[in-house]
């Protein structure tokens, strides 16, 4: 197994051009550039990464075009998943922009998210997640997710985490630019710190929400 060196500077080069060359021509000329600076070091950062946190999806390169207007073939930035529950765990995006890292669930079932209200309403599971949530923001991430405009009909529109009940999918994030330990072999260690910082929040959504 390859040894992990950190993620390229060469990696955000690469999806600038890409924003100025959606085009398969200039993707075929510059795919080992992807190969070598975005899949192959993604690849090697997740497989240190697995003990801890679980397998992970590197997503497809390629945009679904079929029902949309616009026909660029390609993403503009490479995500991945890592997961021990399916559709719940913990994010990472490399885009022109830099380093993305988050976690949490980005859909819910109809009975995912029955069991996800329920276990806000209640009192010990929902002031438990609130605190959560709390802690996260503090920490730096922006809390996410798929909302309703107002308080879910069943549930006490003054109910004291309403902002909680809103929510249709729960998750958290933060945009770190490219940091610079992001091409050093510690990314690993960042990374691994930041996913533990969301921990509780991916850990309370497997208790009350998983799939």
């Amino acid at each position: 197994m390859d040894t992990f060196t950190g993620i390229p500077a060469a990696a955000m080069a690469f999806y600038a051009e890409l924003e100025e060359n959606n085009n398969r021509e200039w993707w075929l000329e510059h795919k080992d550039v992807y190969d070598g600076a975005v899949r192959g070091p993604l690849e090697t950062l997740f497989a240190g990464l697995e003990p801890e946190f679980g397998p992970a999806k590197i997503f497809r390169p390629n945009r679904d075009i079929r029902f949309s207007a616009d026909k660029s073939p390609y993403k503009t930035a490479q995500g991945a998943f890592a997961a021990n529950h399916e559709g719940l765990g913990y994010y990472l995006q490399i885009s022109a922009d830099g380093l993305l890292v988050g976690a949490g669930c980005h859909s819910y079932s109809p009975a995912q998210l029955a069991r996800y209200r329920s276990a806000v309403d209640a009192p010990v599971s929902g002031v438990e997640l609130a605190d959560v949530v709390d802690a996260v923001a503090q920490a730096g991430f922006r809390i996410e997710g798929e909302m309703l405009k107002t308080v879910p009909r069943g549930f006490d529109k003054e109910h004291p985490r309403a902002e909680l009940l809103k929510h249709k999918s729960l998750s958290a994030a933060v945009m770190l630019g490219q940091p610079g330990w992001m091409d050093s072999p510690a990314a690993q260690g960042e990374v691994a710190a930041l996913w533990t910082q969301l921990r509780p929040l991916v850990e309370w959504m497997a208790a009350h929400a998983a799939p």
